[in-house]
């Protein structure tokens, strides 16, 4: 009796009477990202059906506000987090980020990307880049500034929204971008520049919407904004001012944490990443440049943007050195 029962089951799971073997059960990555990549208006959800199809599992987007709310949420569950990858810090946040120690190496070859600089991190992959600049729209700002410096020495200059360099990349962005240009005088320039900032906001979103409301004049975003209305909007109104001093670059990365139960997934996910798959999904659905461009070039809606002919980057050990000490500066000099 003890056979039957044992050739019985044997044959029950081998699907010898008709059915089929018990599926394996379908593994899930999770991936840390911001609310403007993984929303309704980003590319993730294409990105999330081309992952699954390309790997037979589920894929779960967990967003946070912005990227600084991002890493500090990371920096709250440490160990314990349930992410398996993390996408949407960027070059100002990495060497923050890896202090850490809850991400692993990725072990890719990531030398033969499209960047405007040399890429070498073990530990995180790139997926887009852009200039930061302050966008306008040409039918209220007739007489855009030239230049930074006119931004900030202008007593009757535009009126600006800007974002939190606590809570957001874009703010940190700018912090950087001041730095860059006014080095030790950054704080000077701060308080030249406080009176024309209407408000600082949280995140991207938040300001970038105020901004098409029409409370201010221009907003701290991207080279790369004006794609957007072109291309969903058919609108060219919306412009980048293109500065001589030179404009900050950001570059997004994702990289893996040391805890994922799924090793092999997600490093799957992060060579998807650098994939045509993925990469062709960017420019007009996260509105940057990919880190890898695309087989077929460039879309339309990126054709005439204008491009900053001084590039502005911070070594990401540099920007941890001095990070805490520049965001009590900009704090200092906003509040006077």
């Amino acid at each position: 009796m003890f056979r039957i029962c044992k050739m019985l089951a044997v044959a029950l799971s081998l699907g010898l009477f008709g059915g089929s073997a018990l599926p394996a059960e379908r593994q899930t990555l999770t991936v840390y990202t911001y609310s403007g990549f993984s929303g309704e208006y980003g590319p993730g959800g294409k990105i999330k059906e081309r992952f699954e199809a390309a790997c037979g599992c589920g894929l779960e987007w967990v967003a946070s506000d912005d990227a600084g709310t991002l890493l500090a949420r990371l920096k709250l569950e440490g160990a314990s987090t349930k992410a398996d990858v993390v996408l949407g810090l960027d070059n100002n946040q990495i060497a923050d980020a890896e202090a850490t120690g809850l991400f692993a190496p990725h072990g890719l070859d990531v030398s033969r990307l499209d960047l405007p600089v040399a890429w070498s991190d073990a530990t995180f992959v790139p997926f887009d880049w852009g200039w930061f600049a302050f966008v306008y729209d040409e039918t209220k700002l007739k007489t855009p500034p030239g230049s930074l410096a006119d931004i900030v020495d202008s007593s009757d200059g535009p009126k600006l929204v800007i974002e939190d360099p606590r809570t957001s990349t874009p703010g940190l962005g700018l912090l950087v971008w001041m730095r860059e240009v006014y080095g030790d005088k950054a704080a000077d320039a701060w308080r030249k520049l406080a009176p024309k900032v209407v408000t600082v906001t949280q995140g991207w979103s938040e300001a970038y919407d105020l901004f098409l409301k029409g409370e201010a004049d221009m907003v701290l975003s991207y080279t790369t904004s004006p794609a957007y209305h072109i291309g969903v909007e058919h609108d060219q109104t919306k412009k980048a001012a293109i500065f001589p001093e030179g404009h900050a670059m950001e570059i997004e990365v994702a990289g893996m944490t040391k805890s994922t139960d799924t090793p092999e997934l997600a490093h799957q996910f992060l060579q998807f990443e650098i994939s045509e798959q993925f990469q062709s999904a960017i420019p007009e659905g996260n509105w940057m440049y990919p880190a890898k461009s695309p087989e077929g070039g460039m879309p339309t809606s990126f054709q005439g943007l204008a491009r900053p002919e001084k590039s502005l980057y911070a070594a990401p050990a540099e920007v941890e050195r001095n990070r805490r000490a520049w965001i009590d500066e900009w704090l200092a000099s906003m509040s006077k």
